[in-house]
């Protein structure tokens, strides 16, 4: 596929695409493990959102990790309300292929889960991630509360020092903030890699463990 610049510059809100009046549909319970992935959750479960490229794969990583409750994709950090997923392709809403993860904290820490994070993709790449080109392919944490924020910075400096020890000259890229609004793809989209178990997955990478201390 070709790509054109703007696809690898981030919209302004200005020149981004126009809201769409309607939530995209989505069904109750995860394909899966049978959980539910709307809202509400359980309260004692925490919730936090992952861009790492393409969000199929990433998907598939954390649903099958212990205490994970469950998961969904969806369009996050952009400008276009319910923006559908050939919009978001175009690179004109801003949004990443994020997903959320809801986890109980009382078997799986967020600490943990940044880890899966960062030694599961490129988190140098910039609007990229392997051969995917386009600001939806970005990477990003979204957090839910402050203390998550602090902690997913202070892994992202964990993280970039690891690099650097390890020889390499890039700087991480990651977007790392509050969550912004959090918008269902498309109910094909969700869970995909358990539909469509020979699918494609993004998912590689740096070959640079996070250090355990």
């Amino acid at each position: 596929m070709f790509f054109t610049k703007n696809k690898l510059t981030m919209v302004s809100e200005s020149d981004a695409l126009p809201d769409n009046p309607t939530a995209i549909t989505v069904d109750a319970l995860h394909y899966v493990s049978g959980t539910n992935m709307v809202p509400p959750f359980v309260a004692q479960y925490q919730v936090c959102y992952f861009a790492m490229g393409c969000f199929w794969g990433a998907e598939r990583l954390f649903w099958s990790i212990p205490g994970v409750v469950t998961t969904a994709v969806g369009y996050q950090g952009g400008y276009t309300v319910h923006p559908r997923y050939q919009q978001v392709c175009s690179g004109q809403t801003g949004h990443t292929e994020s997903v959320l993860v809801v986890f109980d904290p009382e078997v799986i820490s967020f600490a943990e889960l940044l880890i899966l994070f960062w030694e599961n993709h490129q988190p140098t790449q910039g609007m990229r991630q392997g051969a995917d080109q386009g600001t939806q392919y970005r990477s990003a944490i979204y957090c839910s509360t402050k203390l998550q924020l602090s902690q997913a910075r202070a892994s992202a400096a964990h993280y970039q020092q690891a690099l650097t020890d390890a020889g390499s000259t890039e700087s991480i890229t990651t977007e790392v903030d509050l969550a912004a609004p959090f918008y269902y793809a498309e109910a094909d989209h969700q869970q995909y890699l358990a539909k469509n178990p020979q699918g494609y997955c993004g998912l590689g990478g740096s070959g640079i463990c996070y250090p355990s201390n």
